[in-house]
Order: C-alpha cells, then sequence, then structure tokens
C-alpha cells in the first residue's frame, strides 16, 4: 500500500501546508471556529474516503494529479497573498 501512494506523497505534505493556509484565513475573516473545524473534517474524511478506495484507479494518472493538485494550492496560495496585502498595509500605516 504504501509504494502505491509513494507518486502522491508530495501532494500529500503541500495539500496539509494548504490546508493551515485556507484555516488561517478562515480565522482571519473571524469564522466560526467550531464550523470551520467540523467543515475540515468532514472534507478530510471524504478525501481519506477518495484517497483509500481511488488509488487504484487514479495510479495511471499520478503525474496529472500532481500537477493538477499542485497547481490548485499554488494558486490558493496566490489568492491568500493576495487577499493579505490589505491587511498588511493597514499594519503598516
Amino acid at each position: 500500500m504504501i509504494d502505491e501512494l509513494k507518486p502522491f506523497l508530495i501532494l500529500l505534505v503541500f495539500g496539509n501546508i494548504e490546508n493551515l493556509i485556507l484555516a488561517a484565513q478562515g480565522v482571519a475573516a473571524s469564522v466560526n471556529p467550531l464550523g470551520l473545524a467540523i467543515l475540515s473534517l468532514t472534507a478530510a474524511s471524504c478525501w481519506i474516503l477518495i484517497g483509500t478506495f481511488g488509488t487504484r484507479f487514479a495510479i495511471k494518472y499520478a503525474r496529472f494529479i500532481n500537477f493538477i493538485g499542485g497547481l490548485a494550492i499554488f494558486i490558493l496560495g496566490i489568492q491568500a497573498m493576495i487577499e493579505s496585502i490589505p491587511g498588511m498595509l493597514a499594519f503598516f500605516h
């Protein structure tokens, strides 16, 4: 099973970093922490189920999945930085 997951290891690591960024955005936007936690756990559970049962099918497309996942993480990271600029500028004034 571990050998089957190796092609997705980088995506798993950066996906977890992205989850931390999204959680920080939720806190900065004053989102209800309990609601955010419930939604995060629900999403993580869905991804575990998809990953567990979909790995055999998806292994043929590991390169494409890594690219698309990495691109999504990159875009969300850029979005997070752009949205934080007004708050950073307000801090310096």
